[in-house]
């Protein structure tokens, strides 16, 4: 394992609390935090950060979601033990974290507005934001 960088969250305080305002903020949104720790969980597996890897798969684990299903989660599409509201929540967040090539094209935005109220597409936006940002000052920093 690599040794740490630099410790982020002590040299910019003010930066790293503003992140855990945001992540409180969504300890408290009606995404529910299991479907929070899925996205957090596949972006997670995406940018390769095994540090927030293990503890997004412990906390579902921790929560009673079920192995196969976190076992399974980089083949969400091919595998029927994801509902269409985790579906849509799933598209949406491999879209904007390859917005390099999905520009968050329509097709991944619309079928959100099935499952979510305004709402919670805005929480899910943030929390998908949030751990991007996570990911890479964790990979970067070797945390």
């Amino acid at each position: 394992m690599s040794m740490l960088r630099l410790p982020y969250w002590e040299l910019s305080p003010d930066a790293y609390h503003g992140f855990m305002s945001t992540k409180k903020a969504l300890d408290e949104s009606p995404l529910g935090q299991e479907l929070i720790e899925l996205v957090w969980l596949r972006i997670s597996q995406i940018n390769g950060c095994a540090f927030c890897l293990n503890m997004h798969a412990s906390s579902l684990r921790n929560a009673g979601v079920p192995d196969n299903k976190l076992d399974s989660l980089a083949g969400w599409r091919v595998i029927d033990i994801y509902d269409a509201r985790e579906r849509a929540a799933l598209a949406w967040t491999e879209s904007l974290v390859h917005v390099d090539s999905s520009y968050a094209e329509d097709k991944f935005f619309a079928p959100l507005s099935t499952y979510f109220s305004d709402v919670e597409i805005s929480d899910l936006c943030f929390a998908i934001a949030l751990m991007s940002a996570f990911n890479r000052l964790a990979i970067g920093m070797r945390h």
